[in-house]
């Protein structure tokens, strides 16, 4: 199945729901920032991922926001830390 990339980035104030988030998002991509996650998924694992974190945040407190981005934007991230920066190409491996 074809990937894409998704930067997954969250809001969430309550220490428990965002450390269930984080572990959840453990499983599907990397961190990059406390609240900020790369990942390379194809769509049944990004609706899936959508479905569980919906189970754990609460809509009208927490904000997750996916940002799919385009294999020549992922191209050009730019970083302070250039050998930890995620190429286009998703891992050959990937945790379902």
């Amino acid at each position: 199945m074809k990937t894409q990339f998704i930067l997954i980035v969250y809001d969430i104030s309550n220490d428990r729901r965002r450390t269930k988030l984080h572990n959840l998002l453990l499983d599907y991509g990397t961190p990059v920032q406390y609240s900020a996650f790369e990942c390379h998924l194809d769509e049944a694992n990004l609706l899936k991922l959508k479905k569980a974190a919906g189970r754990i945040i609460r809509r009208r407190k927490d904000n997750v926001r996916y940002y799919s981005l385009c294999a020549d934007c992922v191209d050009r991230i730019e970083s302070s830390r250039p050998e930890e920066v995620t190429k286009s190409e998703p891992p050959q491996t990937m945790v379902v």
